[in-house]
């Protein structure tokens, strides 16, 4: 059959790609200059499309779609061998959309949420209230799973009509999770019968269990209070006992990540795991010696990042078929030839392919929906059917690829020697550039550059976007992650040195105008804009501080009492030697711009009220912007926030970033 599907495959991608979908937004594409950028519309919209899949018998292709600016997603499903037919489509209103997946041929299993407060409760508690339901499309019918608290564990595909849900047990509607430490049972939910049967409960000492594409627990891992470790179990195959099989200390900063099981070497499993390395490599370990069997990959640049699974989820779950890693892009190594060869055919033939996926396949192997993103593709799925490929739509389909920004991955070496990445959107035109300095919250994340419509967004109005990946940022080993904390905070001291140098080295090779640098961020990045207006010498003409942490006992007390091990010295390490923006307010000395969503559950309104009520006592140039209803998290801003925010900001940018604001002399 596999044979069959790549001469299949082959022809098939390449036939001309054909447009699909109608009309996808309400916004129309505005025509004006060919170097005119986009209306900030176009950019504050929604993806228009997304979570494209295909039915398991392929004769359906569904989809999540907002049909207008401010619109909620609705589901829509249409005939695979006519995409142009009217579809099906599914509301949830007044609740909201936010996934969905294909239980069997006629089934369809969604989770929607629902804003049921005005207010945060408190530090990580949100205003919204999640449901599960189901779409029977034979019956066109929906009905809802009475089930207060329910998540979704697995959508079972060997199991047709059943999935895998957990349970806070004894949680009610409306707790919010204030229960979610408690453990979770897990049931077998039998979604013709709308009864459930148990499988298995965890215990606080196995609180997190994973599953089999049969449904089948077979690795655990849970916390050992008394002797403070990690600890991981297997299940052996026809047994119902769990073995010990590692542990790691509480206090240690390594990984080990299970992927699943090695399919080369039966009795092993595949792991993510530095094993007294800096960089985190791909590891065959031997649960039965309880011993790292064979390094199967790693490098000494970056940490692998993951695996990438068979595209057949239906009839291949569980088997891993390449190892991943981030640097410039994703790179895969592959251990199955076919899922190789299937990949590279893919990235010949789709225009732009940058981050290439097959995101859904039928059961069969003969239908598929491939969905590809990249710095010049907001992200655009077309499906494989019958032997051709159409092109079912783009998240954004306003924006042009070709009016879009190039990304160029930088090294540069810091004032201290050590060599820092980062991401480069460059604007059409000629250099010098206007820059924005815009570092990743965290700070200790890793930030992926695929797509970013916040640098897209700058870049098309003619800024240049710099996004380092400083000392804290992870994928680069152990030691330039922890080098932000383990002897003292460096917030507001190396860390800030890291963006700035950035910032010079773009200046020292031309690309950027030395006299119009800012600094935009969200979140830690917005406390580096905070530290950036106080330090000196000068360098930035303005910063715009989103959703700041402006005080740091303040954030941390939120839950300082609750930090064990290698947690607590990460975050008391940094946020308690680190420089507090609060106390530095009198060193500002650049105009500023700050936004705050009024129910942000992360960094609460408080950080942002106390900061700028300091900034009015000092007689400080600032502006202060609040997005009603927006949470922290970027898929709680919607058409009103987005368009809010960048309006602010391309307005502030151009009319108040300095003495004559950094005004782009050419755009994209």
């Amino acid at each position: 059959m596999r044979t069959v599907l790549f001469g299949l495959l082959f022809m098939a991608v390449s036939a001309v790609f054909t447009a699909a979908l109608a009309k996808e937004s309400d916004a129309e594409p505005v025509k004006g200059e060919a170097n005119s950028p986009y209306p900030l519309e176009y950019w504050a919209l929604r993806s228009v499309i997304d979570q494209v899949q295909v039915s398991p018998d392929g004769k359906y292709v569904s989809l999540m779609k907002i049909p207008s600016k401010a619109g909620d997603p609705i589901i829509e499903i249409y005939e695979s061998a006519n995409l142009s037919k009217e579809p099906f489509r599914l509301n949830a209103d007044p609740m909201e959309i936010i996934g969905y997946g294909w239980v069997d041929d006629a089934t369809i299993v969604f989770g929607a949420r629902q804003q049921v407060r005005d207010r945060i409760d408190g530090f990580n508690r949100g205003v919204y209230e999640n449901k599960i339901a189901l779409l029977d499309l034979k019956r066109k019918k929906i009905r809802e799973l009475d089930q207060p608290g329910a998540t979704i564990s697995s959508l079972l595909p060997a199991k047709p009509g059943k999935i895998l849900i957990s349970v806070v047990e004894g949680q009610t509607e409306g707790t919010g999770g204030a229960e979610a430490f408690r453990p979770r049972s897990y049931w077998e939910y039998d979604l013709k019968r709308g009864s459930k049967q148990l499988v298995i409960r965890s215990k606080i000492d196995r609180g997190n269990i994973r599953f089999d594409g049969q449904g089948k627990p077979w690795l655990s891992s849970g916390f050992d209070i008394a002797k403070g470790d990690f600890v991981w179990y297997i299940r052996p195959e026809g047994t119902k006992s769990w073995e010990e099989i590692y542990r790691l200390s509480e206090d240690s900063f390594e990984d080990f990540n299970v992927y699943g099981k090695d399919p080369n070497k039966p009795g092993n499993i595949l792991v993510g795991a530095q094993n007294g390395n800096d960089k985190r490599g791909l590891w065959s370990f031997n649960y039965t010696t309880q011993e790292f069997d064979e390094l199967v990959y790693q490098r000494n640049d970056v940490d692998i990042w993951g695996v990438r699974r068979d595209s057949n989820d239906w009839q291949n779950p569980d088997k891993i078929v390449a190892v991943s890693y981030f640097k410039d892009r994703f790179h895969y190594e592959y251990f199955d030839e076919v899922e190789g060869a299937l990949y590279d055919q893919l990235e010949s033939v789709i225009p732009w392919a940058h981050q290439v996926s097959v995101s859904s396949r039928s059961r069969d192997g003969n239908t598929l929906v491939i969905s590809n993103s990249g710095p010049r593709d907001p992200g655009t799925y077309y499906l494989i059917h019958q032997g051709k490929v159409e092109t079912i739509g783009s998240r954004q389909p306003l924006i042009d690829s070709e009016k879009l920004a190039d990304v160029k991955y930088i090294q540069y070496k810091s004032r201290d020697g050590v060599m820092i990445p980062g991401f480069v959107h460059v604007p059409k035109g000629e250099g010098p550039h206007p820059l924005v300095v815009m570092p990743h919250g965290g700070p200790f994340v890793s930030e992926v550059v695929i797509y970013d419509e916040w640098a897209q967004m700058l870049a098309n109005n003619g800024y240049m976007v710099l996004q380092p990946q400083y000392r804290g940022s992870q994928n680069y080993g152990l030691g330039f992650y922890k080098t932000a904390f383990i002897d003292g905070g460096t917030g507001g001291h190396m860390m800030q040195d890291d963006k700035d140098d950035g910032a010079l080295y773009l200046v020292e090779k031309g690309m950027a105008d030395p006299d119009r640098i800012a600094m935009f961020g969200w979140s830690y990045g917005g406390y580096a804009a905070l530290i950036a207006a106080s330090r000196s010498p000068q360098i930035y003409q303005c910063v715009i501080a989103g959703a700041a942490v402006t005080d740091n006992n303040l954030q941390v007390n939120y839950y300082r009492f609750r930090l064990r091990g290698a947690q607590k010295l990460e975050q008391l390490g940094f946020w308690d030697d680190s420089i507090s923006p609060i106390e530095e307010v009198d060193k500002v000395n650049v105009p500023m711009l700050m936004i705050h969503g009024s129910v942000d559950q992360r960094v609460p309104p408080e950080h942002a009220k106390r900061y700028l009520e300091a900034l009015a006592d000092g007689n400080k140039n600032h502006k202060y912007m609040w997005l009603e209803g927006a949470d922290h998290f970027s898929n709680t801003l919607f058409y009103d926030h987005k368009i809010k925010l960048y309006n602010a900001m391309i307005d502030y940018l151009q009319n108040d970033c300095g003495p004559g604001g950094l005004q782009a002399a050419t755009v994209n």
